[in-house]
């Protein structure tokens, strides 16, 4: 089991920034695959980025060039530095682990991006 703890949302105007993290406990020497997830109201949970173990990245279209994902896998954490909002960004803001190919996930943290 993995258990995952999302921090750092909150209201932020358009063109600023906001730095998400996301923190796993239990089996965290399993876990391959970390990554942000982000679900707006009425629309399906999409991809924002993922980060392998090995350090490969992969970005939502929509991230690429503003936000950027990290990860410090000694203290087991995983970032989303988010710049030039939009408000469009606005949405639930999920982690995502994969171990062995389970999934897990956090239980969000809301991101509004005011005009």
């Amino acid at each position: 089991q993995v258990q995952l703890v999302e921090f750092g949302g909150g209201l932020v105007q358009a063109g600023g920034s906001l730095r998400l993290s996301c923190s796993a406990s239990g089996r965290v020497f399993s876990i391959n695959v970390m990554g942000w997830y982000r679900q707006a109201p009425g629309k399906q949970r999409e991809l924002v980025a993922t980060s392998t173990s090995s350090g490969s990245t992969n970005y939502a279209a929509s991230a690429k060039g503003r936000f950027t994902i990290s990860r410090d896998n000694a203290k087991n954490t995983v970032y989303l530095q988010m710049n030039s909002l939009k408000p469009e960004d606005t949405a639930v803001y999920y982690c995502k682990a994969e171990v062995f190919g389970m999934y897990y996930w956090g239980k969000g943290t809301l991101v509004t991006v005011s005009s």
